[in-house]
């Protein structure tokens, strides 16, 4: 669950803003009190544009090597709609369910 979860925060880090560098995302993850590592977080970026749900960019940098920038290609937004919608469905359901249990 939590990898479909942190599939839906980066692409929607990344739906927020035209594009978007590695460290911006793991920034926003951690303003969020979500700990990704960079471990973590490259593997899933290379999946995502190896499913052709990313494109990228390589911008020449001042302080070190190139840097990559993301961006969503449409079957990225696509997908990202799918995910918000099916958040939206659990966490109705869950809702629905802790409300049963908290009457009960």
């Amino acid at each position: 669950m939590r990898k479909g979860v942190l599939e839906l925060c980066i692409l929607s880090i990344i739906g927020k803003r035209d594009e978007v560098y590695a460290s911006d995302i793991l920034h926003e993850l951690k303003q969020a009190q979500l700990i990704v590592v960079e471990g973590t977080l490259y593997p899933l970026l290379t999946r995502l544009k190896n499913d052709e749900l990313l494109s990228y960019r390589w911008e020449e940098s001042k302080s070190g090597p190139p840097r990559k920038y993301y961006r969503l290609t449409e079957s990225g937004q696509q997908l990202l709609t799918e995910l918000k919608n099916g958040w939206n469905e659990l966490v109705t359901a869950v809702e629905q369910i802790i409300k049963i249990e908290n009457q009960a």
